[in-house]
């Protein structure tokens, strides 16, 4: 039976090292490499090398397919002081990666020599574990969620599509969401709108979109704007947002939406539905076809179904 130190040294003997001044270089240099940090998340919560990938040393042979899916690249590894990347090496070059190095002294040694690092807007115990399952997400991870929480949203209405966008964007953390509709709540909104309850009748429902989020996720900023969006305050408002969710239900206020967002150059994403079909599409200004670009002319009144 071998003992930890001699699988260490077998490890070394197989893998390539590198030091930090190594891999400053390759990085000065734009050298084609991934940067793997397989430490676990309190380690990486206190600092990390920027434009690394971070998956844990406990799930990275579950997951590394997810972020380098070309065994051919070249992926330098490194953890806190270089013997769990060396491992992470081996392993990986037992998996069928080609060209596996591990960082010798690990972030110790790139800290130590005060290369450049990163560290993520810290999060509390109780956003810890509100958003444990995003962190298991390789698209999101602890990274992810915290730019969510620094984005700021703004929401074109709170009716039937306004409704489970508003509520999916606060349960994901995203930290502002602007909401604006001029209506108040109906009876008759209720078997869709779900934001709003029976005890918010009547109310302002960027009121009571505000109430239906908060108490869903406190974390998230609501500004209410109750009013109608039109040519004198639509560009100030768009200004303050990182993205537009369009779930409006005319067509003339789908359009003043469509060329405010080109002139500042937000991106839309526009929900439309008619009973039980309905359509989504991403509008991103410059980047391809607008709305307008698409359907140059609304259609006459009389042919949208009411």
């Amino acid at each position: 039976m071998k003992s930890s130190r001699q699988i260490i040294e077998e490890a070394r003997k197989e893998i390539p090292e590198v030091n930090a001044e190594e891999v400053r270089a390759a990085k000065d240099k734009r050298e084609d490499f991934v940067l793997l940090d397989v430490r676990d998340d309190d380690e990486r919560r206190g600092g990390y090398i920027p434009d690394s990938v971070h998956v844990t040393r406990g799930m990275l042979e579950l997951e590394i397919e997810d972020f380098v899916s070309d065994r051919d690249k070249k992926i330098i590894i490194y953890c806190g002081s270089g013997v769990r990347s060396l491992l992470a090496a081996k392993s990986l070059k037992e998996m069928g990666y080609t060209d596996t190095v591990s960082m010798a002294g690990g972030y110790r040694d790139w800290s130590a020599a005060g290369y450049p690092t990163a560290k993520d807007k810290p999060m509390t115990p109780d956003q810890i574990e509100r958003y444990s399952r995003h962190f298991m997400l390789p698209e999101i991870g602890e990274s992810g969620q915290v730019q969510l929480l620094d984005s700021k949203v703004l929401l074109v209405g709170a009716g039937g599509l306004g409704s489970p966008a508003g509520l999916y964007l606060a349960a994901a953390g995203v930290g502002t969401l602007g909401v604006i509709d001029s209506d108040v709540v109906e009876l008759n909104n209720l078997q869709r709108q779900v934001l709003h309850r029976t005890e918010t009748i009547g109310q302002p429902k960027v009121e009571s979109a505000a109430e239906t989020m908060n108490a869903l996720n406190p974390d998230v900023e609501i500004i209410p704007y109750q009013m109608r969006l039109d040519e004198s305050n639509i560009i100030n408002i768009f200004n303050e947002y990182d993205l537009i969710v369009d779930g409006c239900d005319n067509f003339a206020t789908r359009y003043l939406v469509n060329d405010a967002a080109v002139l500042t150059r937000k991106t839309i994403v526009h929900g439309s539905i008619f009973q039980f079909e309905g359509q989504a599409t991403v509008l991103k200004p410059f980047d391809g076809p607008c709305y307008r670009c698409m359907y140059p002319t609304p259609p006459p009144p009389g042919m949208v179904p009411g």
